[in-house]
C-alpha cells in the first residue's frame, strides 16, 4: 500500500511541474517608474565641490542628522524614542503581519492535504450490531498555470515592501519630532531667562522712577508707565512657563513614557543647540531612494499592477490535482490491511462560464487601482521636491534674518544704555527710557526664537530630505522577503 501511494506520487509531482512551467503568467510586468528629475535644486544651498561628494557626505549625515547639533540630551531622546515609541511598534506589527500574509498567499503554491478519522457503530433492531473505522488522506493541489497564484504571492511581497516603507516613514517623522519638541523647549527656556533678566532691569527703574517721584521730580503718570512695564513683562512668564512644561510633556510620550517622567531631566535650561556651518543635501534624485513615502508608493504601484494579474487569472480555467486514500474496516488494526485501502487520484477543472460581467469588472477595477497608485506616485514626488525646496528657502532666510535681528539687539542695548544715562542726569524723561527696554525685549525674544526657528528649518530640511531612518534597530526592521 504504501509503496504504491508513495511511488505514484512523485511521476504525479513532474507532470505537474512541467505543465506548470508551460504555462504563463498572465498580467503586466511591473517596471520601476523612471521619472526624470532635476539636475540641481533651485533654493540656496551650502555643498562641497563636486556632486560625487555632495552624494556621499549628504547620504552619512542624514542617516542620524541629529548627532550633527552635537547635544548629547537630544541624541539620547531620539535614541530612546526609536526603541520605545508605540508609532514605532504598531508599524513594525504591520510589518510583521505583512510577512504572515505573504506566507498565506503563497502557501497557495504548494498542495494542500487533510487528514480525516472516523468511528461508526451500527446494528439492527433484532440486535446484531458492527463497528467501522475509517481513516484517510485528502490532497488537492491546485496547479498555477496562469499565475494568479504567483501574482498574488508578487502583491504580497510587495505588500511587505510598503508595510517596511511605513516603519521608515514613521522612523522619519518620530526623529524629526522629538528634535522639533527639543528644540521648542530649549527656545522657551531661553526666552523665560530673557523675560526673567529684563523683568529684574524694569523692575529696578520702577523703583528708580518711584524714587524720582517721592522727590517731586516727576509726575504719578511716569510711575504709572513703569509698573504697567513691569506688570506686561511678568504677564509673559507664565505663558512661557506653560509652553516648557506642555513641550516635556510632548518629548515625554514621543518616547512612551508617560508624561510626567521626563521633568526632572529637561528642566534645567541649556543653550539651543547650533547648527553645522555646512549642510550637504545631495542631489534631487537621491529622493526616489531616500524617502520612504515615496518608496511607499512605488510598492504600492508593485502591488496594483501584481493584483491586475491576479484579476485577470479568472478568466482563466484552474486545474487541480486531486487524490485520496481510504482505508476502513472493523478493527483499528484492519487499517493496515492493504485490502481495506482505497485510492483514487486524476485531475479536475473549473471555468466560470457566465458571471454577469463581474471578473472583467474586477479587472477594471484593478486597472483602475494601478492608475491611482500610479498618479499617486508621481504626486509624491513632487511633494517631496516642494518639501525640500521649501525647506532650502526657509532655512537660508532665517539665518539672514537670525543677522539682522542679532545687530538690532546690540543697538537696543546701546540704545537702553544711553537712555538710562540720559535719565539718570536728568536729560530724557522716562517715557525714553521705558520704550527703550521695551524694545530691547522685544528684540532679544525675536533673536531667541529666530535662532530655535533656524535650527528647526533645519530639522525639516533633514526630514525632506527622507533622513533618519536607518536609525532602526535590526531586529525591529525584518530583511526582505526573498521570492520562492
Amino acid at each position: 500500500m504504501n509503496r504504491f501511494f508513495v511511488c505514484s506520487i512523485p511521476g504525479v509531482a513532474a507532470a505537474a511541474v512541467i505543465i506548470a512551467v508551460a504555462g504563463c503568467t498572465v498580467g503586466p510586468d511591473f517596471q520601476s517608474p523612471q521619472r526624470p528629475m532635476p539636475r540641481q535644486w533651485v533654493g540656496p544651498s551650502t555643498q562641497p565641490a563636486t556632486q560625487a561628494s555632495v552624494t556621499t557626505e549628504a547620504v552619512a549625515n542624514l542617516a542620524t542628522w541629529w548627532t550633527n547639533f552635537q547635544d548629547p540630551i537630544l541624541n539620547s531622546l531620539i535614541d530612546r524614542a526609536i526603541a520605545q515609541n508605540y508609532d514605532v511598534a504598531l508599524a513594525a506589527s504591520r510589518l510583521r503581519q505583512a510577512r504572515a500574509a505573504r506566507t498565506i498567499a503563497s502557501a497557495q503554491l504548494w498542495p494542500q492535504v487533510d487528514s480525516n478519522a472516523s468511528y461508526d457503530r451500527a446494528g439492527t433492531v433484532g440486535g446484531s450490531s458492527a463497528s467501522l473505522f475509517r481513516a484517510g488522506l485528502d490532497a488537492t493541489w491546485e496547479i498555477d498555470i496562469f499565475g494568479g497564484v504567483r501574482r498574488s504571492v508578487e502583491a504580497a511581497n510587495a505588500d511587505i515592501q510598503t508595510a517596511r516603507e511605513d516603519v521608515r516613514d514613521v522612523l522619519v517623522t518620530l526623529t524629526s519630532e522629538v528634535a522639533l519638541n527639543y528644540l521648542d523647549l530649549r527656545g522657551f527656556q531661553r526666552q523665560i531667562v530673557i523675560a526673567r533678566q529684563n523683568l529684574a532691569t524694569q523692575e529696578g527703574t520702577a523703583g528708580l522712577v518711584q524714587r524720582r517721584r517721592e522727590a517731586g521730580f516727576i509726575r504719578r503718570l511716569d510711575v504709572a508707565n513703569a509698573e504697567a512695564q513691569v506688570a506686561a513683562t511678568r504677564s509673559q512668564i507664565p505663558r512661557l512657563e506653560q509652553s516648557e512644561r506642555q513641550t516635556i510633556y510632548n518629548i515625554a510620550v514621543l518616547l512612551g513614557q508617560e508624561p510626567g517622567s521626563l521633568v526632572a531631566e529637561l528642566d534645567q535650561e541649556t543653550p539651543i543647540p547650533v547648527v553645522p556651518a555646512d549642510v550637504p543635501v545631495g542631489l534631487p534624485s537621491d529622493l526616489l531612494r531616500r524617502r520612504p513615502d515615496i518608496r511607499r508608493a512605488e510598492a504600492n504601484l508593485h502591488g496594483a499592477t501584481a493584483r491586475v494579474g491576479v484579476a485577470t487569472a479568472d478568466l482563466f480555467p484552474r486545474f487541480s490535482l486531486t487524490g485520496s486514500l481510504v482505508s476502513a474496516g472493523s478493527t483499528i488494526k484492519s487499517l493496515g490491511n492493504a485490502d481495506n485501502l482505497a485510492w483514487s487520484i486524476g485531475p479536475s477543472m473549473s471555468w466560470p462560464v457566465f458571471t454577469a460581467g463581474s471578473i472583467r469588472a474586477n479587472i477594471a477595477v484593478a486597472n483602475e487601482s494601478q492608475e491611482q497608485s500610479a498618479i499617486f506616485y508621481e504626486q509624491s514626488v513632487l511633494n517631496a521636491l516642494r518639501d525640500v525646496e521649501s525647506s532650502l528657502v526657509a532655512y537660508a532666510r532665517e539665518q539672514q534674518r537670525r543677522v539682522s535681528l542679532r545687530e538690532a539687539v546690540d543697538l537696543n542695548r546701546l540704545r537702553v544704555k544711553l537712555a538710562q544715562e540720559l535719565y539718570v542726569g536728568g536729560e530724557t524723561d522716562s517715557l525714553n527710557v521705558l520704550d527703550a527696554q521695551r524694545s530691547l525685549f522685544a528684540a532679544e525674544d525675536a533673536l531667541v526664537q529666530s535662532d530655535t526657528t533656524v535650527a528647526q528649518n533645519l530639522v525639516s530640511l533633514y526630514k525632506a530630505l527622507g533622513g533618519g531612518w536607518e536609525a532602526v534597530a535590526p531586529e525591529r526592521m525584518p530583511p526582505p522577503t526573498t521570492q520562492p
